[in-house]
């Protein structure tokens, strides 16, 4: 009877059972050997007297002499070595023994089919349980290949540290893991502070477009060509818009059999200044185009109001959705502002002449119309927040008029009118680039409503 069982362990172990055997161990030669054929570097190790007594397969790969032919040989020469350089190599590699740490060395080697191959080894010395000095370990590998290695890791310390682009390793769940300095910079924060968030804490606006791109690439793999992607960006200083050119790499563990996905390596350059300024010069372009297409169409009008419209119509393509001109008329009251032309206020449509008698439009004092008269200048509004309909509404705008440019019309030295260009909340507010823009317009219009009015009083005998 064993011992467990007489000490009362019957019942938890059973009366016909056995406890399980323990499973044999792996002897250490074999594991040994399997560890150096697994590596990825050849490796070899010599004795005292500078015997080979290890030889792996990446050793067998690089030189073509299996561990059978290896093993055994007194040091390289006459077989992996020229003889010229066999006692240079040999004392160096022993030398190892004797000194602290690794060494590491190029030696120009031969391979079994004649062929000769530079390596870069690292030699380290082995002592025994004595102490003593019992011989040499080497890993080599191909330089060209270490090289590779080396500037692989230079590449990303550098992409990581200096680089003049953003660079951001996004894991597979879409946060940042890796953030160089640029990329910091760009997004608002400090390297360690954005890992790990979601970029939609960093992003306002956009975080959509640039989750989508870095879901496609972990599906489809990397894209042919950079994207352009606008973001709005959330800072200290306020919302920022911004373009970034952004480059995709899917990244994938080169240690699995498979191609396993890691995350994405996200390149981008901010390019909105350059962004913005060919959207100016395409905006002034088209600009330029429409007031020459608008002059030769108002050429050829009998009309001088009409020309002015047609000028007017030209002019609204992509720069604003409704325009209102009102002229000074000589009133019983004095001169007042009477509407004579405008756009259709429920939808999009040509300007044309208002029908009817010379009714004055009723003004406050404020309005920008008003102020733009008074100034002889171009007057900018916008609706504040919230002010809906009624902001519109109370100015005698279209419904839905939230931005609005006011160009006093002007010829002769004198002024004829002016002319309201309105926005919807679609678009954004006028700028100073589109009052530029709009002046250009009002000094043709009014060229036409000063010969209408010269037309007319010719017809009535009045004179010019």
């Amino acid at each position: 009877m064993s011992a467990s069982r007489s000490t009362g362990t019957t019942d938890a172990i059973g009366p016909d059972e056995d406890p399980e055997p323990a499973p044999a161990a792996i002897p250490g030669s074999r594991l040994l050997a399997a560890l150096l054929d697994g590596m990825d570097a050849a490796l070899c190790a010599f004795d005292a007297q500078g015997t080979i007594t290890h030889w792996n397969r990446e050793a067998e790969r690089i030189l073509g002499w299996s561990a059978a032919e290896a093993v055994g040989r007194r040091g390289f020469a006459g077989w992996a070595v020229r003889s010229a350089d066999a006692g240079d190599v040999q004392g160096r590699l022993l030398a190892v023994m004797d000194a602290p740490g690794r060494q590491v060395h190029e030696f120009a080697l031969l391979r079994k089919d004649g062929g000769r191959v530079l390596v870069r080894t690292q030699s380290s010395g082995v002592r025994g349980a004595d102490g003593k000095p019992a011989g040499v370990y080497c890993a080599f590998s191909e330089v060209h290949a270490q090289i590779d290695l080396e500037r692989s890791i230079a590449l990303s310390e550098a992409l990581f540290e200096d680089a003049s682009w953003g660079v951001v390793l996004v894991d597979v769940d879409l946060r940042p893991t890796v953030v160089n300095a640029y990329a910091a910079r760009a997004l608002g924060g400090g390297r360690t502070r954005l890992l790990g968030r979601p970029l939609g804490e960093l992003v306002v606006q956009g975080v959509e477009d640039l989750e989508a791109a870095l879901q496609h690439v972990l599906a489809e793999g990397s894209p042919t060509a950079p994207a352009e992607l606008w973001v709005t960006l959330r800072t200290a200083e306020g919302d920022r818009r911004r373009c970034w050119r952004s480059g995709f790499l899917r990244l994938a563990s080169p240690l699995a059999e498979e191609p396993v996905p890691l995350g994405v390596g996200w390149l981008f350059r901010d390019v909105t200044t350059a962004k913005l300024a060919e959207q100016d010069a395409a905006r002034l372009r088209f600009r330029a185009n429409q007031l020459h297409r608008a002059a030769r169409q108002a050429a050829e009008c009998e009309d001088p109001m009409e020309a002015a419209t047609t000028s007017l119509d030209f002019a609204l393509a992509g720069f604003a959705d409704h325009v209102v001109v009102d002229l000074l008329e000589d009133l019983a009251g004095g001169e007042r502002l009477v509407r004579a032309a405008a756009t259709p206020s429920d939808a999009p449509g040509p300007c044309l002449a208002v029908s009817g008698g010379p009714f004055p439009v009723r003004y406050g004092p404020e309005h920008p119309a008003l102020q733009a008269v008074e100034r002889a200048g171009t007057v900018r509004a916008a609706a504040p927040a919230g002010a809906g309909q009624d902001w519109a509404v109370e100015r005698q705008w279209p419904d839905g008029a939230v931005h609005a440019l006011c160009a006093v019309l002007r010829s002769r030295g004198r002024t004829l009118g002016v002319v309201t260009f309105l926005r919807t909340a679609s678009r954004s507010a006028f700028e100073r680039t589109d009052a530029t823009y709009a002046e250009s317009v009002a000094v043709r219009v009014a060229s036409a409503v000063d010969l209408a009015r010269l037309a007319a009083r010719a017809g009535r005998g009045d004179g010019l």
